[in-house]
């Protein structure tokens, strides 16, 4: 009587696969593990990606770009990652803290991840950052003019109002219908990021 075998050899497509796991594994872990700190849960990712590659190999569509693929799939699940964290939300209105002599003040360093929180909270903060500067864009000039010279320069309310000549509470409603735009805006990013 033959031993049977329990071993098969290996089809084209599984050393397509393996070949593919082998070339990828290296510059995608690396790129899992620049973004989230834990090396268990970037080797989780890394896992799930490589999982997911498996499954989509498999079905009768080709995947294209292998590579692009696997970074996208891989930033997806760093994004769910996020997501499943729960932090503060943005602010409300209620929340905005009174300064410079009872001058409403929405604080921008107050709502970003910290620069030093490492590698989530930096994609976090570029993220946001991008979302900030596009929220920017859409603002009216005057209401933009008024956040950035606050928040940013760090001028107060007082200073604008003497060098523009314009009064102390029209700078004060623009910065407000500002900062409720740029809340409403940034949301969605929250939203995505599960901050």
């Amino acid at each position: 009587m033959q031993p049977i075998s329990t071993l098969s050899p290996m089809s084209d497509q599984d050393r397509e696969i393996t070949a593919t796991v082998m070339r990828e594994r290296s510059r995608l872990g690396g790129f899992i593990r620049r973004r989230v700190a834990d090396a268990g849960e970037a080797e989780d990712i890394l896992q799930e990606v490589f999982y997911e590659f498996v499954q989509a190999y498999r079905l009768p569509e080709p995947i294209e770009q292998v590579s692009a693929w696997l970074f996208r799939v891989a930033r997806n699940r760093i994004i769910d990652r996020f997501r499943k964290k729960k932090e503060e939300p943005l602010p409300e209105t209620h929340d905005i803290e009174q300064v410079e002599g009872g001058e409403d003040s929405w604080r921008l360093d107050l709502v970003l991840p910290a620069s030093d929180g490492g590698p989530e909270a930096a994609y976090a903060r570029a993220a946001l950052i991008e979302a900030l500067q596009a929220a920017l864009d859409e603002l009216p000039p005057a209401q933009r003019e008024v956040f950035i010279a606050h928040e940013l320069d760090g001028l107060s309310f007082k200073e604008m109002a003497a060098a523009s000549g314009t009064g102390l509470n029209t700078l004060l409603a623009r910065k407000r219908y500002a900062v409720l735009h740029l809340r409403e805006r940034l949301q969605a990013v929250y939203d995505e990021l599960e901050m």
